[in-house]
């Protein structure tokens, strides 16, 4: 199954049959419940067989929601018409159907006509008034006649009074209720509800519109604000279908709509006509909306439950029905990169839109008098600021200045108090990415801003992370756009490849910042003392930049790099600096990780391969940065000691001028003679000392510290009389490890 576009409708008879055998429920029986339950299955097999059909993902989201809405209106009716009669709650209305006594109301992504297939349906039983014991025992009964059924239900009762009070105090309760709309029952009770919490009593658009900016902000905070991560949440992560709904939920208080994004929308159309989206960008928005709702119900009907979390295996089998086919992992890669494109796309937009609502919504003078002397003045020939945005001083700009497309992200460095760039300028700059052309590449105006940009001491990261979002970066860097959106399909890699590579771009520039300094003291320390700090943030962007493309991506990316460095003037000595960071960046940690640093014969290699001590600070900032942009959980203390080691061992070769053997022997006998003054402090006798240590190769006395060879040696002559093995376990406060001593008879396979 290929995701293609809409194309087709649902079937509105498909669910016919189903329904026309379903009986009223005169009581909770037996049979009534086989009925309903054996419907219930039957409805999601539709559906299912609606979505390998490849319908559109919200005529299939939709259909399931009609046929839900089917069941519980018949549900309803013969329910509470049977409960009316015995109770005498209300007057009998036409159909079997009470008056003036409740309504039920689809709320929440249920009300909204989106009902996925293993979605909690998201039900309010409202009333007039009071509720008595008589209704409050059929609702619960009629709730839990749905749970047996097979129906994963949320529901709430409430009386108007009481839901406009939690309306007023809630903006989930009130968001719920913006798309709220009557199944059965009251419908007069119903409009006085809507009435009762319009954006002209409650919430008005202004409120809400703030209220949801901070709900969408906590909630990427939640997810590390970032929609790049492998095994991503398709509702809830940053440019998930969470995103739209929020846009959706801010365009109907505005306008006052009552659909959006998908359907035939009021406000899909109010959004074009009063400029917020173009019909290409609302088009966009669409297309997104029906992929990533595809996904999910691809995903739950793999599952059987409603997870929205985009798992590996999970991936696998999305890519097959998605129509990836291949060998090894490019499926998946293809599949996800599809994925990531899409919320990038979709992250732009909910940006340009909520721009255009704040613009809408918050008066004028109030931002002006928060933003001054930012709001409305010139910055120079090209560019002004408008409401604590930076937008281009008029339509033409880039057509006549091309490289103003990279002088706006240095504009916004320079100017840390403007928000971002206005929306109408973000559009045009899409609509002239043409005009990065080989060309352009070779203007040293452009080559020049580029550099200018890697070298503010401010706003690095977030003038990468917006030129990657607008789509200029990978079109400034051609060999940037073949990693946009790639995954890396291990339990390795936490985040996309060009994700990862603008964290450790972020962890680079953070051991600048003096406020992160106690994260990582040494490479703070560090990147104070290089000479040119921008070097390491070419590295940082061209070290995985290679990957997807066969070979050996970190020979690839040093060929790139070095191309990079002299089309942007850099020297030789730089050059070649920045390619061998390149090629050689995974040097450090895995020497660190694979080998035993505490040989004299691993350090002195290593110092070789790196050459000097400048090479060596370049490689250790990069190092660090790496792993920690590579997954959250990586970094730990035993890493952090083995580089630390590593960097301290390697640099005092450095300092003595890469002299090894006489230090060696020296280093030796300075620790024995240290080791056995504290063993015979402690009443070890000399003759046993030096019993075991002729047992000893030289090497054990150049690899382990003074306080170690104490430890063993106490621990061995402890137990001269006992049975081997001698296993013991100790924590080193300073290292953060656990230490672990085994002493035994040699043998072949030990281990």
């Amino acid at each position: 199954m290929k995701h293609t576009p809409e194309k087709t409708a649902a079937d509105p008879t498909a669910y016919a049959p189903i329904l026309d055998n379903l009986p009223p429920v005169a009581v909770a029986d037996a049979a009534a419940l086989s009925a309903y339950k054996q419907a219930v299955t039957r409805g999601r097999g539709v559906l299912q067989a609606q979505y390998r059909a490849d319908m559109p993902a919200t005529a299939v989201t939709g259909g399931f929601a009609g046929f839900i809405d089917a069941v519980l209106r018949l549900l309803w009716r013969s329910w509470f018409a049977r409960h009316g009669r015995d109770h005498g709650e209300g007057k009998r209305q036409g159909a079997g159907e009470t008056e003036a006594e409740a309504a039920l109301l689809a709320v929440g992504g249920y009300g909204r006509a989106e009902l996925y297939p293993w979605s909690d349906i998201d039900l309010m039983v409202l009333t007039g008034k009071k509720t008595s014991p008589a209704l409050s025992g059929a609702i619960q009964e009629f709730i839990a006649f749905l749970w047996d059924i097979g129906l994963h239900v949320g529901h709430s009762v409430r009386a108007i009074q009481d839901t406009v009070a939690e309306a007023k105090l809630d903006v989930t309760v009130i968001t719920n209720l913006i798309e709220a709309r009557r199944v059965s029952g009251d419908a007069a009770l119903f409009e006085r509800m809507r009435r009762a919490i319009g954006p002209g009593k409650l919430w008005p658009s202004k409120k809400f519109y703030l209220a949801k900016l901070e709900e969408q902000s906590r909630r990427h905070h939640k997810y590390q604000d970032t929609a790049y991560r492998l095994e991503p949440n398709v509702k809830e992560s940053p440019g998930g279908l969470r995103d739209i709904h929020t846009i959706g939920w801010i365009a109907r208080r505005h306008f006052s709509a009552r659909r959006f994004a998908g359907q035939r929308d009021v406000g899909g159309a109010a959004l074009q006509s009063c400029g917020f989206l173009t019909a290409q960008e609302f088009d966009a928005l669409r297309r997104g909306h029906l992929f990533l709702a595809k996904v999910r119900i691809g995903l739950h009907l793999l599952k059987g439950r409603g997870d929205d979390r985009l798992l590996f295996d999970d991936q696998r089998a999305l890519a097959r029905q998605f129509g990836h086919s291949g060998a090894g992992n490019a499926p998946v890669e293809r599949f996800m990169q599809q994925y990531y494109r899409t919320v990038m796309e979709l992250g732009r937009l909910n940006e340009m839109l909520l721009q255009h609502f704040e613009q809408a919504l918050l008066p004028a003078p109030l931002l002006q008098r928060a933003l001054s002397p930012l709001s409305g003045r010139r910055i120079n020939a090209r560019f002004r600021t408008r409401r604590g945005y930076l937008e281009v001083a008029d339509p033409h700009v880039f057509a006549r200045a091309p490289h103003a497309l990279l002088e706006a992200f240095l504009l916004l460095q320079r100017q840390p108090r403007l928000k971002g760039v206005r929306a109408a300028t973000i559009r045009l700059m899409r609509r002239h990415l043409d005009l990065i052309d080989d060309k352009f590449r070779a203007d040293r105006r452009a080559q020049a801003l580029f550099m200018e940009i890697l070298r503010q001491p401010t706003g690095i990261t977030a003038a990468l992370r917006r030129m990657n979002r607008y789509g200029v970066l990978a079109r400034y860097l051609p060999e940037f756009d073949h990693i946009v959106g790639r995954m890396q399909f291990d339990l390795f890699h936490a985040y996309t490849v060009d994700e990862h590579i603008l964290f450790v771009v972020r962890n680079l520039r953070r051991f600048t910042v003096p406020r992160y300094h106690h994260e990582f003291p040494l490479c703070s320390q560090i990147m104070a003392t290089l000479p040119k700090p921008e070097l390491a943030y070419i590295a940082g962007l061209y070290h995985d930049i290679g990957k997807g493309r066969g070979g050996d991506h970190s020979e690839l990316g040093a060929v790139d790099a070095r191309a990079f460095c002299r089309r942007h003037g850099l020297d030789e000595h730089d050059t070649a600096l920045v390619g061998w960071l390149v090629e050689q960046h995974l040097l450090m940690s895995s020497t660190s990780q694979k080998q035993d640093i505490s040989d004299a014969r691993v350090v002195r290699e290593f110092t070789r391969q790196v050459g000097d001590a400048t090479r060596l600070n370049y490689l250790y900032v990069l190092t660090v940065a790496d792993i920690r942009g590579t997954n959250p959980t990586l970094w730990n203390n035993w890493k952090a000691n083995l580089l630390a080691d590593l960097y301290h061992a390697a640099l005092e070769v450095y300092r003595r001028g890469g002299k090894f053997e006489g230090d060696e022997r020296a280093v030796r006998q300075a620790r024995q003679r240290e080791s056995r003054a504290r063993l015979t402090a402690q009443d070890y006798d000399d003759r046993r000392i030096d019993d075991l240590w002729r047992q000893l190769p030289a090497a054990y006395f150049s690899r382990h510290a003074t306080d170690t060879i104490v430890w063993h040696t106490a621990v061995i002559l402890n137990n001269a009389k006992k049975r081997l093995p001698i296993v013991r376990c100790r924590y080193d406060q300073s290292r953060g490890v656990n230490n672990i001593f085994i002493y035994a008879n040699d043998q072949a396979n030990l281990f």
